[in-house]
C-alpha cells in the first residue's frame, strides 16, 4: 500500500496549515479553555449543593 504524498494531497500547502494554526490558536484554545473552567466551577457548584459550603 503506497502512502500519500504531498503531490496526491494539494490541500496540504501553508496557507492550509496557517489557516488551522489560526483556528486552533484563535478559536478551538479559548473554547477549550472556557470549557475546562466551566466544568470545573460548575463541578465546584454542584458539590457545595450536596455537601453544603466550606467552612472554616
Amino acid at each position: 500500500m503506497q502512502t500519500p504524498t504531498d503531490s496526491e494531497h494539494p490541500e496540504h500547502t501553508k496557507a492550509w496549515e496557517l489557516r488551522m494554526f489560526l483556528f486552533v490558536t484563535v478559536v478551538l484554545a479559548p473554547v477549550v479553555a472556557c470549557a475546562i473552567v466551566g466544568i470545573y466551577g460548575f463541578s465546584i457548584w454542584i458539590s457545595q449543593i450536596l455537601m453544603g459550603p466550606p467552612t472554616a
